[in-house]
């Protein structure tokens, strides 16, 4: 059985919009923070330990546009990994080895965890991301919190059907104050 998780850079208020993005009241404001290299290393083992990644369709745009151009271990992993997009609009990827996924997510996704052994990782996707943690079918959140209180923007964390319980298994703060943390469901 996979194993869902959500892996994102965020505000200390709990901002998660666009944080190497353009379209933002604060564009790229993750990249104004040096993460050091265990910053930079902790990125790069979490995008090597993924067997797969789940993403949004906005999401997907933006890595298939950018993702095929690299060279190297890191874009070798991301080209040829599979990767699983929840979109009613998108029909035909042109990124190798993408599957889209339609109709009803959390079905989808729930069938996903069931065939896919490993680790189904969604870097982004906020809203998918967020509809995965209401529908309690994520597994680990692995967040990047940068020292800024950004004040607007989207957020990962809103109203939920339940309370859920989880578990601190790891922090770790590198760079210039950017705080890592793991937490497992309970």
């Amino acid at each position: 059985m996979g194993t869902i998780v959500v892996t994102t850079f965020s505000s200390l208020d709990g901002v998660v919009e666009a944080p190497g993005g353009e379209d933002f009241k604060y564009p790229n404001w993750s990249f104004e923070f040096d993460r050091g290299e265990e910053g930079e290393k902790f990125k790069e083992d979490e995008a090597f330990g993924a067997d797969a990644l789940l993403i949004g369709r906005r999401t997907y745009e933006g890595f298939a546009s950018a993702w095929p151009q690299y060279e190297g271990d890191l874009a070798d992993k991301y080209n040829s990994m599979p990767k699983y997009v929840v979109s009613s609009t998108l029909t035909d990827p042109s990124w190798n080895n993408t599957h889209v996924l339609a109709g009803d997510v959390r079905e989808q996704v729930a069938r996903l965890k069931a065939e896919v052994a490993g680790e189904i990782q969604v870097p982004g996707s906020i809203r998918l991301a967020q509809e995965l943690i209401a529908a309690d079918l994520v597994d680990e959140l692995h967040l990047m919190t940068f020292p800024v209180i950004l004040g607007t923007g989207r957020k990962l964390f809103g109203e939920t059907p339940d309370k859920t319980r989880w578990r601190l298994t790891n922090n770790l703060t590198v760079g210039e104050g950017v705080l890592i943390t793991t937490f497992q469901r309970s």
